[in-house]
């Protein structure tokens, strides 16, 4: 019982770490596919295109993207046995705090009829709301076999905000392949 009143601290420490990641990451794929034949890839310029992003926040996705296949031991090739595509989709959620506090208004309160005391002053917060997918297609049979999506908070404040937070899009989304891999 001692060992374990030990443990919690950790665990519970584990948890909120776990849990205050900013991407949320899952993966789909067909179970039909071996995934260890695929040593190569290029990119698929015609479905990268129909992204509704910027040229530069797409060099960016596809860095990443390049990186973490290579890392995983892929190589880049005119004749690739994967093609990656990309398509995003964002949205701005708006947030409205209603911080009102105070007594009454006009009308009969604790002190007989008038006015009261209070403040009531809303506030409004906009956040940009993103979802990357990442599409692996069999470039032999033009057929998707594996797709990645990360959705989180995107951040806006600077170029380099941006590079970080897409790097850990591609990052999270990346570790879901290969799926043998994947516990």
């Amino acid at each position: 019982m001692k060992k374990l009143l030990k443990l919690l601290p950790i665990v519970i420490l584990t948890l909120f770490i776990t849990s205050c990641s900013s991407v949320k990451v899952s993966a789909d794929y067909d179970k039909e596919t071996d995934f260890k034949t695929y040593k190569t890839f290029a990119f698929f310029k015609t479905g990268i295109d129909k992204a509704e992003i910027s040229d530069l926040d797409k060099r960016r996705i596809l860095r990443a993207i390049e990186n973490e296949l290579m890392a995983q031991g892929y190589t880049k090739s005119e004749n690739p046995d994967l093609l990656v595509s990309i398509f995003t989709k964002s949205e701005q959620r708006v947030n409205v705090y209603n911080n009102s506090w105070g007594v009454g208004g006009w009308g009969w309160g604790g002190f007989g009829p008038g006015w009261g005391w209070g403040w009531n002053q809303p506030s409004v917060s906009t956040r940009n709301h993103g979802v990357l997918f990442v599409d692996l297609i069999d470039a032999n049979k033009k057929e998707l076999v594996w797709q990645g999506m990360g959705s989180g908070v995107l951040a806006q404040r600077s170029v380099e905000k941006k590079e970080e937070k897409i790097k850990e899009f591609v990052s999270k989304i990346m570790e879901k392949y290969p799926p043998e891999l994947v516990q």
